[in-house]
């Protein structure tokens, strides 16, 4: 039986995700502090975490983000009373997964916790051990580690999930549409500009400090990773 936690401080919505996600057959366990929440994440395996933002103790974005330091693969879905942009790169940002605006259907919540845990179970029967390669630049997928001319590169799972993406398509455009469908999922905004926001993110991190310009983009279609 998969487990998932549950972190909201609101007990009707706790309850309420608690009882549908039992419905379907999940082991649910629910807490309602943000600092309470880090005590389970780290004494219990949990195939989903579904995170408020607004938690009493510690708010759900550094739950998150010191979640992410020792654990990069659990998915991880955040709820949110704003439907802000810069609230979704923040999440995004912090290591999150998917994100989702109260009020919202349960059903849809179930559904997105479905697509991650099928997306996460493939994801760790692709690649195994074998590292990517792409000109300076070499992946470890089981250690989700980045490298590049010997330095190693520190990256958000988001980040790092784009990232691979490219490579792995061997100099072929991406197409926009595309990877956030594969990253995000279908029921994400693909008109939104948080694609580009990331794509800012790893040109920093991954072509500018060693004088790179590696991730392209061919505007009005998506990007590709050039080696060279």
């Amino acid at each position: 039986m998969k487990k998932i936690l549950v972190i909201e401080d609101d007990p009707t919505i706790s309850q309420n995700v608690k009882t549908a996600l039992e419905a379907e057959g999940f082991e649910v366990l629910t807490v309602f502090d943000g600092l309470l929440a880090e005590r389970l994440l780290k004494k219990n395996e949990l195939n989903c975490v579904v995170l408020d933002i607004d938690l009493p103790g510690k708010n759900g974005y550094d739950v998150c983000r010191d979640f992410r330091k020792t654990n990069t693969t659990t998915p991880v879905i955040m709820l949110t009373a704003f439907d802000d942009l810069d609230d979704k790169v923040q999440g995004f940002d912090c290591g999150a997964d998917d994100y989702l605006t109260k009020p919202f259907y349960m059903k849809e919540l179930i559904l997105r916790i479905q697509v991650l845990l099928k997306r996460n179970h493939a994801g760790k029967t692709e690649n195994g051990n074998e590292s990517v390669v792409a000109g300076d630049i070499v992946i470890h997928p089981a250690q989700k580690k980045v490298m590049r001319q010997n330095q190693e590169i520190i990256l958000t799972p988001r980040e790092y999930q784009i990232l691979l993406r490219l490579v792995q398509a061997k100099g072929e455009l991406v197409l926009k549409k595309s990877l956030i469908e594969e990253i995000w999922g279908s029921s994400f905004d693909a008109n939104t500009n948080t694609i580009e926001v990331y794509i800012n993110f790893l040109r920093k991190k991954i072509d500018k400090p060693f004088g790179k310009d590696s991730i392209k983009t061919k505007i009005g279609f998506g990007y590709f990773f050039d080696d060279k």
